[in-house]
């Protein structure tokens, strides 16, 4: 009954009727068992039991399904019909992640690349309606992933994130203006960049506060993300050999700069991280800032269901009357 709810449940109770009449029957004609004595019984060798004989039971049981369909009946059962009309309003978010060498900082466990990669990829996956892209930057700046609701081709291409693909420095200007790009002509009710570096901007040719402000002209709202520990920070270095050596290294992020650059964008903000998980916090409170808008509309409809189960009722009964009055009796 897949689907099916009743009215008035409580008379299904009345189903209990059929156990005891399936045990009433068998107590009841097992004391009408007939015997008959004979002084030999032997003439009656060979004689089956004929075909009524054998059937005898069916009327009865015609009559134990009738009583059971009629309960249900009066149960009332209802089948309902529901459908749900969702109509989505995704955001539309551009992450711009920086892959310069000083990444590769181990203030953030591995380091700071591959922690921002793990809680990119967190922040990913909990935006399931969202489309999203991905930008990398470091001296210059490219595309890695436009726009898409492929969310797992994103999580691909932004596990095989590496420092070194492209020249080294920091081109916050130019990382940003490739994420505008990718975002400028969207008819989503929001436009996100999440800019996430470790340095100064030291490279490319577009001024980053010039940058956020075409941001600002096509309504996009800009989140950036300082990454690093306060103070210095260990790096790895290689010598001559192939051996690691680390080195303790300046923490240089220009957060005057970025602050400037969220801050010409509606409702942009500036966030710091100094360890794995402040920068868990931040995309958690960048993911309840953007949340998506969901309407459902949901349709039920109920059909009685009282006709079938009523008609299996009468034609068990009809039945019972045809085998026990004119087969039985014929």
């Amino acid at each position: 009954m897949n689907g099916i709810q009743f009215v008035h449940p409580w008379y299904l109770l009345g189903l209990i009727l059929v156990p005891l009449m399936v045990v009433w029957y068998i107590w009841h004609y097992r004391k009408q068992e007939p015997a008959l004595q004979h002084s030999d019984i032997a003439v009656f060798d060979g004689i089956g039991k004929s075909l009524r004989v054998r059937l005898r039971w069916l009327p009865y049981a015609l009559r134990v399904l009738a009583v059971a369909a009629m309960v249900v009946a009066l149960a009332r059962p209802q089948s309902r019909l529901s459908r749900q009309e969702m109509k989505v309003e995704g955001i539309d978010i551009v992450l711009a992640m920086d892959i310069s060498g000083s990444m590769l900082a181990e203030d953030f466990k591995p380091n700071r690349l591959e922690a921002a990669k793990k809680v990119a990829a967190d922040f990913i996956e909990g935006r399931k309606n969202d489309r999203m892209g991905l930008v990398v930057f470091a001296g210059q700046a490219f595309t890695q992933v436009p726009l898409t609701v492929d969310h797992h081709v994103l999580l691909q291409q932004l596990g095989k994130l590496k420092s070194g693909i492209v020249r080294d420095g920091t081109a916050l200007g130019d990382g940003l203006a490739t994420a505008i790009n990718r975002i400028k002509d969207s008819e989503a009710k929001s436009k996100v960049i999440i800019l996430l570096t470790d340095g100064v901007n030291n490279q490319g040719s577009m001024d980053p506060l010039s940058a956020a402000e075409i941001a600002s002209l096509y309504g996009i709202r800009l989140y950036t993300i300082g990454v690093g520990s306060l103070g210095k920070a260990p790096y790895p270095f290689r010598d001559d050999f192939g051996r690691v050596h680390y080195q303790n290294i300046d923490v240089e992020i220009d957060e005057g700069l970025m602050k400037q650059m969220s801050e010409l964008t509606s409702d942009g903000r500036y966030f710091r991280a100094t360890n794995k998980k402040a920068l868990q916090e931040i995309f958690s409170q960048i993911d309840e800032m953007e949340t998506s808008k969901i309407d459902v509309t949901q349709y039920a409809q109920t059909k009685d269901e009282q006709a079938p189960w009523l008609w299996l009722a009468f034609l068990a009964l009809a039945l019972e009357a045809l085998i026990r009055w004119v087969w039985f009796k014929w």
